[in-house]
């Protein structure tokens, strides 16, 4: 039987529901999903730690010594006020999921020394490297690579705890990313979730682990046994019933 349109059912607490972000900060409010993220990841270019602490950071800092700022007034020349950490989700910074490598100066990142100072909240402990050393002027990443990147981001995502993560990245890295993953897919839902990104775009998805890289265990399961034994349908527990009788005899 073709069952490639049908429904598909996986265990909860394999799936991850992300939401890829580029600018969007009166939405993510107004329709509750920031009180639902619990991480949000963002790549290491100035442009997308903007954004990601625009959306998700608090209200106008306020100095107080127990409490970072996410980022300091008029960051990279922006103009904009300082903006609070308090009552937001942790925001880590990885190099995976940054916009295409190479060639292009607009793609080469500051260093994280530099970034440390403009964004004092920001978690940037999983980059190695103070300087930029993956961005090369004469050199530009081909486009499987950025998809071999954006699978090991993914692998690397299905090991976190957090369940509803918001990522803040890049058009080039989403589209090459999305169309190696979904390559065998039906052709409705590739060509739904494949396409380009418009600036101010959101779109959230599901991450299922089907590899069971994730260690977790449900939250929601419930062993049962109560009273003991198996729930068996109808007719095989009236059989049973009947040879239980029998043997009774």
């Amino acid at each position: 039987m073709d069952t490639g349109s049908s429904p598909s059912l996986f265990p909860l607490h394999r799936c991850k529901t992300i939401h890829l972000v580029d600018n969007l900060r009166k939405h993510v409010h107004e329709s509750g999903l920031s009180k639902r993220i619990e991480l949000v990841i963002t790549s290491p270019l100035l442009r997308a730690l903007q954004t990601a602490v625009g959306v998700f950071g608090g209200e106008g800092y306020t100095d107080r010594m127990d409490i970072l700022p996410l980022m300091v007034a008029n960051a990279g020349y922006s103009e904009r006020p300082s903006i609070s950490s308090l009552n937001c989700p942790p925001i880590i910074a990885i190099e995976l999921c940054r916009e295409h490598l190479g060639v292009h100066p607009c793609d080469n990142r500051r260093s994280i020394s530099d970034y440390q100072f403009l964004f004092p909240a920001v978690d940037f402990s999983l980059i190695e490297s103070d300087e930029d050393i993956l961005w090369k002027a004469n050199v530009r990443e081909l486009k499987e690579e950025v998809a071999a990147r954006g699978l090991k981001f993914l692998n690397w995502l299905s090991t976190r705890k957090e369940k509803e993560i918001a990522i803040v990245t890049h058009g080039g890295f989403l589209f090459h990313t999305l169309s190696a993953l979904l390559n065998d897919c039906d052709p409705l839902e590739k060509k739904e979730m494949c396409k380009h990104f418009t600036n101010c775009e959101l779109r959230s998805m599901v991450i299922v682990d089907r590899s069971m890289t994730g260690s977790d265990s449900s939250t929601t399961n419930y062993p049962g046994k109560i009273p003991d034994g198996l729930d068996l349908p109808s007719d095989v527990a009236s059989e049973n019933l009947e040879k239980e009788k029998s043997n009774l005899v």
